[in-house]
C-alpha cells in the first residue's frame, strides 16, 4: 500500500500562523523547530541590564512568602537527559495508569498495540493533553475534596496515524475503516480513577465505571451564546444553526467553579478542506474569514477523511459550497464555524450533551483560566490563541459571582448563566508595563467600520474574533499557549512558546520587530553548527495583574516572569532570567498552578533544545508582577526596554521531570490533598517514517512498553499515556 508522509515532531503541526494584519506582534515563533546545540554567544549586540537574582537563594529570600502555601521547593533537580524513560526526582515514583487504546468497558478487548485494534469509541484516544480532576465520593457523587476516587476528564488532541494501523496509514483516498479509527481516537475521555479498596493503595482506572465515556468528533453537541442559531452556523446537519457534531484538536482545559470541564478546540481548521474553485462559488465575505482562519481554497486537509466516501460523516470535512441555498443549510460550507470554541462538558452526567460556548470567541483555544472568585464581581476567563502572531483574550461575564452556584445541581445551567452572556476583550500591551483590554463589540467604531471585513452582528464578531481583534489593533503574540491563575495573588500567567518571525528588522509582512513585550531576536544553531533564522527561539512566560484586582478591569500591569534559554546563552540578550543548568528550558507550553501548594508547573513542547534534553516539566514558586526591573536590550539598530520579573533562584525554579524521546509534556492535575500529581506524556516517538512501521527497532521511542506497560515489550509501538506521580513518603508533591 502507498503511505501517507510522516508528520515529524520537528515540524509541529500546531506551529502555524495566518495573521498578516499590520498590528504589532508580541513575540515571534519558530516556523521550523531547530535541533539545537549551541547558541551563538557573540556578535548579537550589547545590553545594559540590572541583575535581579542569583543562583542560590539567600536566607531572607527563602523566608519571603509569595502568598503560596510553599515558599521554596523541596526536591533535587532532575538532570537533562535523552533517555527513553520518564525521569523524576529521587524519592518519587511515576506510574502509567491510562494509555492510548486502554479499554473503557469490560466488552472492549485488551489493546494489542500492533495496529489491529478497533473500537476507539470505547478506548483511550491518542495524544493525551490537558486534563482536570473531578472528585467522587464513595457513593459516586461529586465530592471536590476526595483524594481517593475521581474522574479524569482528558483531551486527545491529535493522532500519530501510522501507529494506529498495521502497515501505517494508507494514502488518499483514505479507506473508511482507517478514517473511522482516526476520527474516534480524537476528542475527550472521561475515565474513573481510584486508589483501590477503601481508598488504599495505588491509583488505577476503574474499567466498569458508569461514568467512563468518550466524546469524539461525531458526538452530538449544541451551540450556545451569540452564534447559536445565527446565519453563520447553519449546516445540513443543523439547518437551524443550533447544533453540531463533536469536538476535535482539543488542547488545554479548565475546570469551572461549578464542577465542569472546559476543553479548548485548538487548530481545528487543518482537518477540513475546500475545493480550488470555492472562492468563486462563495463570492462573499466568508472567503476573507476562511483565509484568516487558515482555510484557503484548495488546501489539503490534515488526514483526508473527506475522501473516505459519500457518507455524511465524511462529507462534512469538505466545507466547499456545493448547495443552492443562500444560508448554507443544504451543505457544509459553514461547518468550520461550528469549531474553534471552548466546549463545556459535565463529567458527572454521562448522558449530558457537550455545549460550545460561543460568547467566549472562536479561535485556536488553549486552556481556560478562571479569575479568583469574589462574590458580587463578575467572572473572567483568560484565553490564548495558539498560532503565530495571535492574541490573548479575556471573557467577562455579565452575571456577578454567586457562591451558591459552586454547588449548582444543574451544572450546565450554571455554565449558561456565566458563559453565554458577557463581554469579549483582546489584549494590547504597552511599552511601559501597562496594558489595555479592548472590547470586541460592534459598539466599537474600529470594528463597526473595519475595512477588512463587514461585521453583521455580535454573532459575526465572536465567530470571527480574530478579524475583530485585527480591527482594534491588538498586540500580536508569540503563539500564545496555556494560561493559569495564581491561586493566591490572582495574577494571570501566559506561556508563549517561541516565534521565528520576530526580527530586529522585519523583512516581510509576516515578520514583526522586537518590542517591549517581545524583546528577543537571536540565532540558534543546528546540532551540526549551522545558524538558524533569528527569532524568539526559546519562548517565555508573561504575567499580568488586573487593576484593583478586578476581573472586569479594562487595564492591567504586566511583566515577563521568565525567559526560556539555554544556561550558557548570552545573558545580555538571550538568558535574561539567569537560568542555570538545573532549571534551563525551552518552549514553555503547559502551565498549571497547584491549589494545594501554590506551585506553578511549567511543561515544554520543544524542538529547539532536544539534542540536549527531551521535553520536561519544571516546578516554580513565582513572585509578583513588578518584583524585578526594566532591562535594556541593545540590538544595534534597535534598543528595547522591557519589564522583567526577579530572576528565579534555585529555591524557586528547578527541573522536576524529563519525558521519554520525542514527546511533549502536557496536561497536569492533582488530588485535592496534593499527594498525587497526574501528568500526560504526549506522542512519544512521533517522528516516524512510514517505512519504519515494519521495523520496530527503527522507532524513535518504545515508551511505555519498554517500561513494562501493555503489549509489545521493549520494541513496542510508543503510546501517549497518563502517569501518576507520588512521593515515596506520601508527602506533598514538590515540597
Amino acid at each position: 500500500m502507498s503511505q501517507l508522509p510522516p508528520v515529524p515532531h520537528a515540524v509541529d503541526p500546531d506551529d502555524i500562523g495566518h495573521n498578516d494584519s499590520a498590528n504589532p506582534h508580541f513575540q515571534s515563533i519558530l516556523e521550523t523547530r531547530l535541533s539545537r546545540r549551541g547558541v551563538l554567544m557573540s556578535g548579537l549586540g550589547a545590553a545594559s541590564a540590572v541583575v535581579v537574582g542569583s543562583a542560590v537563594a539567600t536566607p531572607a529570600e527563602a523566608a519571603t512568602s509569595t502568598g503560596s502555601a510553599v515558599t521554596s521547593l523541596g526536591f533535587h533537580s532532575v538532570d537533562k537527559t535523552l533517555a527513553d524513560v520518564v525521569t523524576v526526582p529521587a524519592g518519587y515514583t511515576a506510574r502509567v495508569i491510562y494509555a492510548l487504546g486502554d479499554p473503557l468497558d469490560a466488552n472492549t478487548p485488551e489493546y494489542q498495540n500492533d495496529g489491529s485494534d478497533t473500537s476507539f469509541e470505547t478506548r483511550a484516544g491518542d495524544h493525551h493533553d490537558g486534563m482536570d480532576y473531578f472528585g467522587l465520593s464513595a457513593a459516586g457523587t461529586r465530592d471536590d475534596q476526595s483524594s481517593a476516587r475521581a474522574l479524569l476528564a482528558m483531551n486527545h488532541e491529535a493522532i500519530t496515524d501510522h501507529f494506529l494501523h498495521v502497515n501505517g496509514a494508507t494514502a488518499r483516498p483514505r479507506p473508511a475503516a482507517e478514517s473511522d479509527k482516526e476520527i474516534a481516537a480524537h476528542g475527550v475521555s472521561i475515565v474513573e480513577v481510584h486508589r483501590g479498596a477503601l481508598g488504599a493503595g495505588r491509583f488505577r482506572t476503574r474499567q466498569s465505571s458508569r461514568f467512563n465515556r468518550r466524546i469524539t468528533p461525531h458526538t452530538p453537541a449544541r451551540l450556545s451564546g451569540p452564534a447559536a442559531g445565527s446565519a453563520l452556523t447553519k449546516t445540513l446537519y443543523s439547518p437551524t444553526g443550533t447544533h453540531c457534531r463533536g469536538t476535535v484538536n482539543n488542547c488545554g482545559t479548565g475546570r469551572t467553579p461549578w464542577g465542569t470541564l472546559m476543553t479548548g478546540e485548538e487548530n481545528w481548521a487543518g482537518y477540513f478542506t475546500r475545493g480550488a474553485g470555492d472562492d468563486t462559488a462563495r463570492a462573499d465575505k466568508s472567503v476573507a474569514a476562511l483565509v484568516r482562519y487558515g482555510r484557503a481554497a484548495g488546501g489539503a486537509s490534515r488526514h483526508g477523511w473527506e475522501t473516505s466516501g459519500t457518507d455524511d460523516k465524511y462529507r462534512r470535512f469538505d466545507i466547499s459550497r456545493t448547495g443552492a441555498s443562500a444560508d448554507g443549510s443544504d451543505d457544509y460550507r459553514n461547518e468550520l464555524n461550528t469549531f474553534g470554541y471552548l466546549v463545556e462538558i459535565d463529567p458527572y452526567d454521562p448522558k449530558s450533551m457537550p455545549v460550545k460556548r460561543t460568547a467566549m470567541g472562536r479561535f485556536a483555544h488553549e486552556s481556560a483560566a478562571f479569575s479568583l472568585l469574589t462574590p458580587g464581581l463578575p467572572l473572567a476567563v483568560y484565553m490564548g490563541d495558539d498560532s503565530r502572531n495571535e492574541y490573548f483574550y479575556k471573557y467577562v461575564s455579565n452575571a456577578v459571582w454567586d457562591a451558591a452556584d459552586a454547588q449548582a445541581a444543574n451544572r450546565l445551567a450554571a455554565g449558561a448563566k456565566y458563559l453565554d452572556s458577557g463581554r469579549l476583550y483582546v489584549a494590547k500591551f504597552n511599552a511601559d508595563g501597562t496594558g489595555t483590554w479592548i472590547e470586541l463589540s460592534l459598539s466599537n467604531p474600529l470594528i463597526a467600520n473595519y475595512a477588512g471585513y463587514a461585521f453583521a452582528d455580535q454573532a459575526d464578531v465572536v465567530v470571527n474574533a480574530r478579524l475583530a481583534a485585527d480591527a482594534v489593533g491588538a498586540t500580536k503574540m508569540d503563539r500564545p499557549e496555556w494560561s493559569a491563575t495564581h491561586p493566591v495573588t490572582g495574577e494571570v500567567y501566559f506561556t508563549l512558546t517561541n516565534n521565528s518571525n520576530r526580527k530586529v528588522t522585519p523583512t516581510s509582512s509576516s515578520h514583526s520587530q522586537v518590542d517591549a513585550a517581545n524583546p528577543r531576536s537571536y540565532s540558534d544553531s543546528y546540532a551540526g553548527g549551522a545558524a538558524g533564522s533569528p527569532g524568539n527561539v526559546n519562548g517565555h512566560i508573561l504575567r499580568l495583574r488586573e487593576d484593583a484586582l478586578n476581573p472586569g478591569a479594562q487595564s492591567f500591569a504586566w511583566d515577563v516572569y521568565v525567559f526560556g534559554a539555554q544556561a550558557d546563552a548570552d545573558p545580555s540578550l538571550i538568558n535574561l532570567s539567569n537560568l542555570t543548568a538545573e532549571r534551563d528550558f525551552s518552549s514553555p507550553d503547559g502551565l498549571w498552578f497547584s491549589q494545594a501548594t501554590g506551585i506553578c508547573w511549567i511543561q515544554t513542547d520543544d524542538g529547539a533544545y532536544t539534542d540536549t534534553s527531551n521535553c520536561m516539566m519544571l516546578a516554580a514558586v513565582p513572585g509578583r508582577v513588578g518584583d524585578g526591573s526594566v532591562k535594556t536590550l541593545n540590538h544595534g539598530s534597535v534598543v528595547v526596554n522591557t519589564p522583567v520579573g526577579k530572576a528565579p533562584t534555585h529555591a524557586k525554579l528547578r527541573r522536576f521531570l524529563v519525558g521519554p524521546k520525542d514527546c511533549e509534556i502536557t496536561g497536569c492535575c492533582e488530588t485535592p490533598d496534593g499527594r498525587a500529581l497526574f501528568v500526560n506524556i504526549q506522542h512519544p516517538g512521533e517522528s516516524i517514517s512510514a517505512s519504519a512501521i515494519g521495523t520496530p527497532g527503527a522507532y524513535v521511542s518504545h515508551w511505555p512498553g519498554n517500561a513494562g506497560y501493555g503489549n509489545g515489550g521493549a520494541l513496542a509501538r510508543p503510546r501517549s499515556a497518563t502517569i501518576v506521580i507520588t512521593k515515596k513518603d506520601g508527602g506533598l508533591i514538590g515540597t
